[in-house]
């Protein structure tokens, strides 16, 4: 009896009042009948809203239920339940992004700059011509670069830097540029170099290539238009009256040219003499014209344009000369002036580094910038300036404010020619100590002016010197061919007639051995290859668990997943004749790397003498021999022998830089602390 009146109690208020939800009617099309008189269907009709409001006080009985209409809904909203919750999600939501916003922006705050693209990995050097030939003509070029592109992604390398490669009449096809838009036939044609461009940015990597704005060729057109007094082209270049007597050219003054003899060359045109600092053939741009100027900007846009990250200035301290001509000073006064003939008889303080020199520079920075807006599209600056004192290499970084090369090139090292503890710490000493701060170093072993690491320190100091360069703070930058310790080839049989003594470090890379060391399926080859191409090529070291070309490979990669050789601070401890010792340490983080190499002979040395708390046995994180490989060492006395090193891998509680006795050997390029629990970096340490 109680459930059939619940049941006749529920209907009568669904009758009385309620509306029925016709949301799942299918046909409504039905139409609605009128209820007859006197029937209960016959009184008022009450909307849901009517249910609600005062006038029906049974409202408060019912639950919220599927598809009641906004109004009710909105008065169930009001009810305290409801409302609270909702409100505290509301602002915990609030507070959750507010928080969010201020750690992002902590943390950016906080953050040491990132790494650029010219910073994170090795750069790798290659002298077009003599890389990988790919037409047979027995000359490399571009598609043979773009070929071997794999091959060079194996280096872990972050940067391709390529030599000159434009339009040349000089057979050395580096410094006598005809036109700087070119590419000279021998290397290929500008679509090939625009595939080469598309293929290296696909494979991740970065492009730089060579510029020498100081000089040209004497064939360019803007010369040909200069001695012939045309237009604004008439003061492109330096030019001077000086006499003929009995068919013998008298100067303006004693300048010498860097290859010897005097720097003015008379020309039957003009009738006047140019200066050049170089051979005769290549006349030195006149950079107070400032149309000239213009020009080079010109130029640099129009590479900038194809897609280059970055370009390698060279020889930019002979680009002003003094307005006068006094005769330099001689180094011995006492020698008969017309006997002074070598370039090192001078002091060049009127041909070198001139004041306004490093503004015509930093307008270089500046139209670079011009492209650098572009996310990810920083486009780098490296200056090359042979021969100069690391004071004045120095000052190629610009000022506090004022920015011009990202870095100078670092050529000390390819410069060594007597191996030894003393002089390696001297080189790196030497560039840390002089570096303005902020400033991010680099190092290279070799180069295409230099002879190859092999033939001037011997094959044994091949693998220490890239463990070194990898282990440094900065940049390490490889000359093609160094990864697998290529040598000189002989100064016989060649067929080029042009300053051999610059061609011994330029023969053909050793990619196996094959004919032609696999550089060429040609006939021959412009330079030959060296004869131990059959033992020292790329396809043997590759199959050899522990050659140059494997250390190599792990070298590059450890430099590229560890902080502590990316950011870390460098302490030097020890150099003598024999060893280098210094280690590599973090902020944050209680690991050590510690490098042990050895330039001189068969030696002991104990770590425990040095540092009191590092542990008697620590681990070997690579050898450049297969003897240590995967041991342990005694820190109280470890032997190596001549041309071995060690990166050893150990914990300490107390990092070098923090300790008063070392404060004054280390050294550190963008600071940072790693934070183990975040793990991220942070500048605030």
């Amino acid at each position: 009896m109680a459930e059939d009146k619940g049941k006749r109690d529920s209907v009568g208020m669904s009758m009385k009042g309620g509306q029925t939800n016709n949301g799942f009617v299918q046909n409504e099309d039905i139409l609605e009948t009128d209820p007859e008189p006197g029937s209960p269907e016959d009184g008022p009709q009450h909307n849901a809203v009517d249910i609600f409001g005062p006038a029906g006080p049974e409202w408060k009985d019912v639950r919220p239920y599927a598809g009641m209409p906004k109004e009710v809904l909105f008065r169930f909203s009001r009810q305290a339940r409801y409302r609270v919750p909702r409100e505290v999600l509301f602002w915990l939501t609030v507070a959750s992004v507010l928080v969010l916003i201020a750690a992002t922006i902590a943390i950016i705050a906080v953050s040491p700059k990132c790494l650029d693209w010219w910073q994170a990995g090795p750069m790798y050097r290659i002298y077009p011509r003599s890389f990988k030939d790919s037409d047979k003509d027995g000359n490399g070029d571009l598609k043979g670069i773009q070929d071997k592109l794999d091959y060079i992604t194996t280096l872990n390398i972050k940067t391709v830097w390529i030599t000159s490669f434009y339009k040349s009449s000089l057979k050395d096809f580096r410094h006598g540029i005809e036109d700087f838009r070119e590419i000279d036939p021998i290397f290929g044609t500008m679509k090939n170099f625009e595939n080469l461009v598309a293929a290296i940015h696909d494979k991740g990597l970065k492009l730089i290539i060579d510029f020498i704005p100081n000089h040209t060729s004497d064939k360019h057109a803007w010369f040909q238009w200069s001695r012939n007094r045309t237009g604004k082209y008439t003061d492109y270049y330096i030019w001077h009256d000086c006499t003929r007597e009995n068919g013998k050219t008298i100067p303006p003054n004693n300048w010498l040219s860097v290859y010897g003899n005097s720097s003015w060359h008379f020309d039957e045109v003009r009738n006047q003499c140019y200066f050049h600092q170089f051979m005769k053939e290549q006349p030195d741009l006149n950079f107070r014209n400032p149309d000239v100027q213009e020009e080079i900007k010109e130029i640099i846009q129009f590479w900038l344009s194809k897609g280059v990250d970055g370009f390698s200035f060279d020889a930019v301290q002979f680009l002003l000369e003094a307005k006068h001509l006094r005769d330099e000073a001689q180094v011995n006064k006492t020698q008969i002036p017309d006997t002074v003939t070598h370039y090192s008889e001078l002091y060049h303080d009127f041909t070198t580094t001139q004041v306004g020199m490093h503004d015509i520079v930093r307008s270089f920075r500046q139209t670079m910038d011009q492209y650098s807006r572009e996310p990810g599209r920083y486009r780098f600056m490296g200056t090359e300036a042979h021969g100069e004192n690391i004071a004045k290499t120095m000052m190629y970084y610009g000022l506090p404010f004022i920015q011009e090369a990202d870095f100078p090139f670092n050529s000390y090292l390819g410069k060594l020619d007597m191996p030894s503890g003393n002089s390696v710490f001297e080189v790196i000493t030497s560039w840390m100590e002089n570096m303005p701060e902020g400033k991010w170093p680099n190092w290279m072993t070799g180069g295409p002016d230099n002879d190859r690491l092999t033939s001037r320190l011997g094959k044994q100091y091949v693998n220490i010197m890239n463990m070194l360069v990898f282990t440094l703070p900065g940049t390490p930058i490889t000359y093609y061919g160094e990864e697998i310790g290529m040598r000189n080839i002989l100064a016989t049989n060649l067929n080029e007639t042009y300053d051999v003594d610059t061609l011994l470090s330029k023969s053909p890379m050793q990619w196996d051995n094959s004919s032609n060391a696999g550089f060429s399926e040609g006939n021959h080859t412009w330079l030959p290859t060296s004869s131990d191409y059959h033992t020292v090529n790329v396809d043997v070291q590759k199959t050899q668990p522990r050659s140059a070309l494997k250390l190599y490979q792990e070298l590059s990669l450890l430099h590229a997943n560890e902080l502590l050789l990316s950011r870390g601070w460098f302490c030097y401890l020890r150099n003598d004749n024999h060893f280098v010792v210094y280690t590599r340490e973090l902020d944050g983080t209680d690991r050590v790397f510690l490098m042990v190499l050895n330039f001189g002979e068969l030696s002991v040395l104990s770590l425990k003498e040095m540092i009191s708390d590092i542990p008697t046995r620590v681990r070997v994180r690579l050898s450049t021999s297969s003897a240590y490989e995967g041991r342990e060492v005694d820190t109280r006395a470890i032997t190596l022998d001549k041309g071995e090193g060690l990166i050893l891998d150990y914990n300490t509680r107390t990092l070098l830089h923090h300790q008063a006795a070392f404060q004054d050997r280390c050294f550190v390029s963008n600071r940072a602390c790693y934070s183990s629990v975040l793990n991220i970096l942070y500048s605030l340490c």
